[in-house]
């Protein structure tokens, strides 16, 4: 599962880094909760959170039914 989160996340990447951020996968673990590392504006950006759960969690949960959740480390 951990390469078809990456592909997804390649995906919505180019939305992230226009705004001057990005993320990076660290790791999907058997519960199917994705572990984020946001980084450039995302890591101190107020909306960091509501961009995590209602775009990034959001789109995930819906390409692969096995994500359960999406938490930033």
């Amino acid at each position: 599962m951990k390469k078809e989160v990456q592909t997804i996340l390649d995906q919505i990447r180019p939305s992230l880094q226009a705004d001057g951020g990005d993320a990076e996968l660290v790791d999907v673990d058997d519960q199917g909760v994705v572990k984020l590392r946001l980084k450039g504006a995302c890591a101190g950006c107020p909306m960091a959170q509501m961009t995590l759960k209602q775009g990034i969690e959001r789109i995930m949960k819906e390409k692969i039914p096995q994500v359960t959740k999406v938490e930033s480390v």
